[in-house]
């Protein structure tokens, strides 16, 4: 798997996000308290809120529109609603934060 340089760690909050826009849409790339880095898409699957506004605890996030919480590593809800968010692939080399890079493709036409 291609992983592309996107951030250094510390441009990143511990317990935030920042923003990735990319031809596939936005990606939310959270930092945990212990300096983990999880991607996921940046809109909730509920009502669209962007979970990069969201508050992080652990290595959950919960979206700001409506309180669903998210588990960053699988990208499922953990209340009633069994509900998904994608999931892209990230780690830490050298202070760097790097997200595979196949988001970056371009959508291709239906």
């Amino acid at each position: 798997m291609t992983m592309i340089d996107i951030a250094a760690l510390d441009d990143i909050p511990r317990q935030g996000a920042r923003v990735v826009r990319t031809p596939q849409g936005c990606v939310a790339v959270f930092r945990t308290a212990t300096d983990e880095v999880f991607a996921l898409d940046d809109r909730c699957p509920h009502k669209g809120g962007p979970l990069s506004e969201g508050i992080v605890h652990g290595t959950q996030v919960t979206c700001p529109l409506h309180g669903l919480v998210f588990d960053l590593a699988t990208g499922l809800s953990t209340g009633p609603e069994a509900l998904r968010v994608a999931t892209r692939a990230a780690r830490i080399e050298g202070g760097r934060v790097l997200i595979d890079a196949t988001i970056l493709a371009r959508r291709t036409a239906a």
